[in-house]
């Protein structure tokens, strides 16, 4: 693809992020998820980025719900590095799917 580059990311839980859940900053989609597999325990996560949208090399890579039950999404959230990620590179920082079943498990296992 010539439009886009790719890079990566890690992550302990991506629950729910399916091939083409949309990237983006600021609420504006930059990309999408081109291939996921699983290394390990860890699953590792390849992003399409549009050319021209620029990943910082201490950016986050997050990954959340658009509203209360919708779809996932990977959320990159701006840090303050003047150093971009080029193609190929490797978003290091993350944040994994945080699952509704968890929290519910743990509020009802603390009024027990």
């Amino acid at each position: 693809q010539t439009n886009s580059y790719q890079v990566t990311a890690r992550f302990d839980n991506i629950s729910g992020l399916t091939l083409g859940a949309t990237v983006e900053i600021a609420g504006v989609q930059v990309g999408e998820v081109s291939n996921i597999e699983l290394q390990g325990v860890e699953a590792f996560v390849t992003m399409d980025i549009y050319k021209g949208k620029i990943i910082r090399d201490d950016d986050i890579a997050a990954i959340r719900t658009k509203g209360i039950i919708g779809e996932r999404f990977i959320k990159i959230i701006p840090g303050g590095s003047e150093k971009n990620l080029t193609a190929g590179g490797r978003v290091s920082d993350t944040e994994s799917a945080i699952e509704f079943e968890e929290i519910i498990g743990k509020f009802i296992h603390r009024m027990e």
